[in-house]
């Protein structure tokens, strides 16, 4: 065991970047693309039933993301409190943090399936399956559609809740092991729980004709095995922390800063989850085809997007343990080969699936209205890819290095700031091709907040260099 965490810390600190961060992100990006992937399965699945079904899928990513955010706010806090305190060394301290943590987010997640359980019908209507009948005029030959949406969630959501104590802490597990330089050995859980759901999935929707239900029966029971499977490696003493509930224990100063540096994900997840719910509720007055595109959109372009997501995960740990062993030359190495490798790769795959947009988007319906909406949105987030890619690598930066308020504001811009006027806005002047083009305008806007806070790091970056007798070589992609 000491041999191993002396192995990941020389790791960390003195191997090459333009090796470290892919053998670090790659792991994290299959995780994150195999995660999106078995999402998306859901929602092709379940498209087979019709509009309305896939509405629902939409309509409960809001419940998702509830449980998400729970989870990755605490998940993320220890992250980065983690690989800073293994990076100066205490190993203590960060074994406290990753137990106290772990239970903090199981027990949180029981508590989101009492209280989801208990108050089910009216979380559903405000998520965005309400009868707009009510306060539409939908005429009747619509309103079985919009009936079937709401019937379809309550389904869906019913199995997702009883999962929620294990997803969230299992985002922990995920994380923590990340921040210690393990970053494979998380994958293999994500990995595993994604191939079983896909198993799963069409063996409960038709063979046993649960519908939508079988659908969320398949992810619940995936996300209970990734934890159990996440979970081994630390009861089996094989990772460089360990889970030993004697580290149990909340003290100040650990809950200040797992809460410091969870809070930009908490507003990031928290601001997605109003997103969600502001966008199903304006596809809903629009049409059902409108709910069913965007939702199918949500799936696809998170799967897009879970590839800029791992990468940044993967260096943020780099990131962060170098800060905390003052190695800033190594810190601003890896911000920059981050950057550009991240824009590059980000856009090759943004072309592909622009291209084929139309192609994609047929996979999930057959309803024209659904496609050409659904293709819209899609290219036009497709050309504004690469600008996402280096805001999260910016954002990743602030995380990592423990500066909360700049995260914080980075992780809010996206999908709060600058995502939810956008949607109203647009939607207003250009109804359903508005809400088609608002995530495009939001990550426009985006830039605008993230170029100068990008500036004011790496100008903190260089002093420290000087301060500390640091300097970079000529910076190359290959070292």
């Amino acid at each position: 065991m000491a041999a191993q965490k002396i192995d990941r810390r020389t790791m960390l600190l003195t191997a090459p970047i333009s090796s470290l961060i892919p053998r670090m992100a790659v792991p994290t990006i299959i995780s994150m693309l195999v995660m999106s992937f078995y999402n998306m399965a859901d929602t092709f699945f379940v498209s087979s039933l019709g509009d309305a079904a896939t509405g629902a899928v939409g309509v409960n990513m809001s419940v998702m993301s509830v449980i998400q955010m729970v989870g990755m706010a605490l998940a993320a806090g220890a992250n980065s409190f983690i690989a800073r305190l293994i990076g100066a060394n205490r190993i203590e301290d960060a074994e406290r943090t990753l137990v106290t943590t772990f239970a903090t987010s199981f027990m949180l997640g029981a508590a989101l399936l009492v209280f989801g359980t208990i108050f089910m019908e009216p979380m559903l209507r405000l998520l965005g399956s309400d009868e707009p009948s009510v306060w539409l005029g939908v005429d009747d030959a619509k309103y079985e559609m919009y009936t079937a949406v709401r019937r379809y969630s309550k389904d869906y959501a019913t199995y997702i809740l009883l999962a929620a104590p294990f997803m969230t802490s299992q985002y922990t597990l995920n994380q923590c092991l990340r921040a210690e330089g393990s970053a494979a050995l998380s994958m293999v859980g994500v990995v595993a729980g994604a191939v079983i759901n896909l198993g799963l999935d069409p063996l409960f929707i038709f063979v046993f004709k649960w519908e939508v239900a079988g659908a969320s029966a398949a992810t619940a029971i995936s996300q209970f095995i990734s934890f159990c499977i996440l979970l081994m490696p630390y009861l089996r003493r094989k990772t460089v922390l360990s889970l030993s509930p004697k580290r149990f224990g909340y003290r100040r100063a650990l809950a200040a800063e797992v809460v410091k540096m969870g809070m930009p994900t908490l507003m990031r997840t928290g601001f997605m989850s109003v997103a969600t719910i502001v966008t199903n509720n304006v596809a809903m007055g629009f049409s059902v085809a409108a709910l069913a595109a965007i939702s199918v959109v949500n799936r696809i372009m998170m799967f897009v997007g879970s590839a800029i997501i791992g990468y940044g995960q993967g260096y943020q740990p780099v990131a962060g343990f170098n800060w905390g062993a003052k190695r800033y030359d190594r810190v601003t190495d890896a911000f920059r080969f981050a950057s550009i490798t991240g824009v590059v790769v980000i856009s090759v795959i943004s072309l592909v699936a622009g291209i084929f947009a139309p192609n994609i988007m047929r996979l999930f319906s057959e309803t024209k209205e659904t496609i050409d909406i659904g293709s819209l949105s899609i290219r036009l987030q497709c050309l504004v890819m690469p600008v996402h890619a280096w805001v999260v690598v910016v954002n990743m930066t602030y995380a990592g290095l423990g500066k909360a308020v700049g995260a914080a504001v980075l992780s809010l811009a996206r999908q709060g700031i600058c995502f939810i006027p956008s949607v109203v806005v647009m939607s207003l002047l250009f109804r359903e091709n508005g809400l088609a083009s608002a995530q495009a305008v939001s990550d426009i806007l985006s830039l605008a907040i993230a170029a100068p806070l990008a500036v004011r790091v790496l100008r903190e970056l260089r002093r420290l260099m000087s301060e500390n007798g640091q300097s970079l070589g000529k910076f190359k992609l290959r070292e």
